[in-house]
C-alpha cells in the first residue's frame, strides 16, 4: 500500500511524462490520435492537481481522450485533408490515357505503346484484332507491367452500335 500512496503523491510527474511522450509521437505521426491522448492526459493532470484519487484521474483522462477521439478528431482530420490532391495517381492515372502504338500487337503478342504522358509501355491488345503501328489507342487496364489497350476509335463504334 505504501508504493501506491507514493505513486499517488508523484502522479503529476507521470502525467507530465505521458503528455510529453504523446506530443512527441504526435509530431512523428501527424494523425491527431496522440494529440487527443495528450489532451486526455492533461485532464488527468488537472484532476491530480485538484486532489482527485488516482483511479479517478485515470478514468477522467480515459473519458476525455475517448470523447476527443470520437467527436473532435474526425472533423479536424476532414478539415486538415480538405485541400488534399484528389487527382488519380499510379495505375489509376494511366486508365483512359491515350497513346500511340510503336510496334504491332495483339492479345497474345505484346508490342509497345507511347502514352500521352511520354512513357513507353509494353502493351497488349484488348480485343482479338491486331493493332498496327501509328494507331491511336487508349489504356483500358494495367496487367502487371503491361498496358492493355484498344484502338481509340473502337469506343465510338461500340457506343454507336448500342
Amino acid at each position: 500500500m505504501d508504493v501506491l500512496s507514493t505513486f499517488d503523491t508523484w502522479a503529476w510527474i507521470a502525467w507530465l511524462v505521458l503528455i510529453l511522450v504523446f506530443l512527441v509521437v504526435e509530431m512523428l505521426t501527424g494523425e491527431l490520435t496522440f494529440l487527443m491522448l495528450s489532451v486526455g492526459s492533461v485532464v488527468g493532470l488537472a484532476a491530480d492537481l485538484v486532489g482527485a484519487p488516482l483511479w479517478l484521474q485515470v478514468v477522467l483522462a480515459a473519458l476525455a481522450a475517448g470523447a476527443l477521439l470520437t467527436f473532435l478528431r474526425p472533423p479536424l482530420l476532414r478539415r486538415l485533408h480538405r485541400g488534399a490532391d484528389t487527382r488519380p495517381s499510379n495505375v489509376e492515372a494511366l486508365l483512359g490515357l491515350e497513346g500511340l502504338v510503336l510496334s504491332r500487337m495483339s492479345p497474345s503478342v505484346a508490342g509497345q505503346v507511347k502514352l500521352a504522358n511520354g512513357d513507353v509501355w509494353t502493351a497488349r491488345a484488348e480485343t482479338d484484332t491486331r493493332i498496327d503501328p501509328a494507331t491511336r489507342v487508349e489504356v483500358v487496364r494495367i496487367d502487371g507491367a503491361t498496358a492493355v489497350v484498344r484502338p481509340k476509335d473502337q469506343r465510338s463504334h461500340d457506343t454507336a452500335s448500342d
